[in-house]
């Protein structure tokens, strides 16, 4: 008896709403619903998800912008609250942890580049093949004109 009330406590708890998937690292919108006096309004507030944390209906999340002035703004949003009309993930991010809070210390653009890292390496290999590309050329070029002065 005690397995059927508790799963009919859980049954009532879970939200109705469709909720994207993301991860830390993800830019994400957030379409928060905001009550002043009798007047309610939805704001937008964009920025990157830097934790998770919880279970079940507690489930938080963490977004982080920078503000005017290069002022980082973090923002702390339940999960499932009635006051979150959308969810919109604009950007994925590949991170390597689960709780980005190093983006804390970096100022200005540093703080909002979560997959620059992994560009410039990619370049800097891009770069290497097209030297060794050159260089293949150039040896290929070589052999067939010392055949023919030989003859």
């Amino acid at each position: 008896m005690a397995d059927s009330k508790e799963s009919e406590k859980k049954e009532s708890i879970t939200p109705v709403k469709n909720i994207p998937s993301f991860n830390p690292g993800d830019t994400v919108r957030v379409m928060y619903r905001i009550i002043e006096g009798k007047k309610t309004r939805v704001q937008p507030y964009e920025g990157i998800v830097i934790s998770k944390k919880g279970k079940g209906q507690s489930k938080t999340f963490t977004v982080r912008r920078i503000g005017a002035g290069g002022i980082g703004v973090e923002r702390i949003f339940p999960l499932y609250s009635p006051n979150i009309e959308e969810i919109k993930v604009l950007r994925t991010g590949k991170v390597r942890r689960a709780k980005l809070y190093y983006l804390r210390e970096k100022k200005g653009r540093e703080a909002m580049k979560v997959k620059s890292a992994k560009k410039k390496v990619l370049k800097k290999k891009v770069e290497k093949k097209k030297i060794v590309k050159k260089e293949v050329k150039a040896k290929v070029v070589k052999k067939p004109q010392s055949k023919t002065e030989s003859k």
